[in-house]
């Protein structure tokens, strides 16, 4: 018997093929047990609140942490002109780019398979669109699955205060949300729409009851949608919480570990127009404790900008964010990463704070990730460049920089890669 083919492969093999569905829903159901989550307290230690003690970080604003700042001369969003939102509305309505008739071949969307009967010493990734990934870490001993988390899930139609208005989708989901499998937890990087979505985070909690991390300010909203306080988990820049929990297996049930710690990204927050500010963003590191040789580690950046490019700029010249290659020295390198590519155009307005492609490959360099997926285009038009420009320069742009054919790709809707 082949010990590279799991032996969940093996049994579905030799199953009739009504059996094998069975056995396969049965295997993405399976939820975790005897979940707790606990702080990791390194030297100078801080609490769940993030700050040490009688020091304020220079990312918040006051003391009472209700308002936050990129603490960086790569942000530069106060030369920005006031007029921005304005101008967002324009280009939506008037500069928007078309959406190519062949769409559909351009990003093909699969229906989910979540990487059953892989090699369960791989780590998965399946791209639901936008920012959100399924991660399902390798399968330790011989549980049934490896520990799942859920990043940025967004996926209804229009990313808006309303589905009566706002950005709708250009591509379709890839599943319902009642589709996803069973997930342990849930790792939102900020409260925009288009990251933080009230109705699939409701479905989600109501089905499965997840653990759920998130930066600074964010613990209001999520009790106000009806997640129990005890399993919403905030923490601020460099806190690390370690999530314990069991998976079913024939033999009994199978402790496992993931390490999930905060980190700096060069963003903002509001789901209004009054809260700007008011809660943390940031991106995250998860990883595993675990006895294998090679344990895993991802690194997630939600939404983030490198440099602000202003008008007349050259981009070469300018600060970049010293975050991410901090991040790289005393959390990489990656095995994985989920890096933002689109969203950027016009870049002397969004520069600040949402990655172009030539920004996504020095955030891969910096973090000393091994290899990545684009995410963050391809869903809704949120700006002006052309639909398909994100993964052309990101092309060209891995190589200028030297990254090797593949290291740094993209992969279709619904698509399941291998780690």
């Amino acid at each position: 018997m082949d010990s590279t083919v799991p032996l969940l492969h093996q049994l579905l093999r030799r199953l009739a093929p009504s059996r094998r569905v069975s056995l396969m829903a049965s295997t993405l159901a399976a939820l975790s047990t005897n979940v707790s989550v606990s702080d990791v307290l390194p030297g100078g230690a801080t609490s769940e609140s993030g700050s040490r003690a009688g020091t304020r970080p220079a990312h918040h604003l006051n003391d009472h942490q209700t308002l936050f700042t990129n603490p960086w001369p790569s942000y530069r969003m106060n030369q920005v002109s006031i007029a921005l939102p304005f101008k967002i509305l324009k280009d939506q309505v008037l500069n928007a780019p078309k959406v190519p008739k062949n769409l559909s071949s351009l990003i093909p969307v699969h229906t989910p398979n979540w990487g059953q009967g892989a090699n369960s010493d791989a780590l998965k990734a399946t791209w639901l669109g936008h920012a959100c990934y399924f991660v399902e870490f390798p399968v330790s001993q011989d549980a049934s699955r490896g520990p799942r988390v859920l990043f940025d899930p967004a996926l209804s139609h229009r990313c808006s205060p309303t589905q009566c208005m706002g950005p709708s989708r250009i591509t379709p989901v890839p599943c319902k949300t009642d589709d996803i499998p069973a997930i342990d937890a849930i790792v939102l990087s900020h409260n925009h729409y288009d990251h933080t979505d009230t109705a699939t985070l409701q479905t989600l909690w109501n089905k499965y009851k997840p653990q759920i991390f998130v930066p600074l300010g964010n613990r209001p909203y999520f009790k106000s949608i009806g997640v129990a306080d005890s399993h919403i988990h905030t923490l601020d820049w460099w806190d690390s919480k370690t999530m314990s929990l069991s998976l079913p297996s024939k033999s009994g049930d199978v402790p496992v570990q993931l390490k999930l710690t905060c980190l700096p990204s060069q963003h903002i927050s509001n789901r209004g127009v009054l809260d700007r500010g008011a809660t943390l963003w940031g991106s995250w590191a998860v990883e595993e404790i675990s006895s294998a040789s090679e344990p895993k580690k991802v690194y997630f950046a939600g939404d983030t900008g490198y440099r602000t490019v202003l008008a007349g700029e050259d981009e070469d010249k300018v600060p970049v964010c010293p975050a991410f290659a901090e991040i790289g020295e005393r959390v990489g390198p990656f095995d994985f990463a989920m890096i933002p590519i689109g969203a950027y155009a016009p870049r002397e307005l969004f520069s600040p704070m949402h990655a172009a492609p030539s920004d996504s490959v020095r955030i891969f360099k910096d973090i000393k990730a091994k290899k990545a997926l684009g995410m963050h285009w391809g869903t809704w038009i949120l700006t002006t460049e052309p639909i398909m420009e994100p993964p052309k320069k990101l092309k060209e742009e891995c190589e200028k920089l030297g990254v090797p054919d593949g290291d740094f790709d993209i992969c279709g809707l619904g698509e399941t890669r291998f780690f």
